[in-house]
């Protein structure tokens, strides 16, 4: 009787229900992520290159206007 009385009891709790769906959920939003960044990463690459390549080869001059 009191395996049954065990069973029930163990059947019925839901404690633990909300911390394994929060659990997925995270590990959902993460791979998310992950899965951004791995789509995006070569753009941003590629234009962290240009912006570099454009900063290096601006000139700048240093002459003053007179009035």
């Amino acid at each position: 009787m009191k395996f049954f009385k065990l069973a029930k009891t163990f059947k019925s709790d839901e404690d633990g229900a909300v911390t394994v769906d929060w659990v997925v959920l995270t590990a959902a939003i993460v791979g998310l992520g992950v899965a951004v960044l791995a789509t995006v990463k070569g753009g941003v690459e590629t234009l962290g290159t240009n912006i570099a390549t454009g900063l290096t080869d601006t000139t700048i001059g240093t002459t003053v206007a007179t009035e």
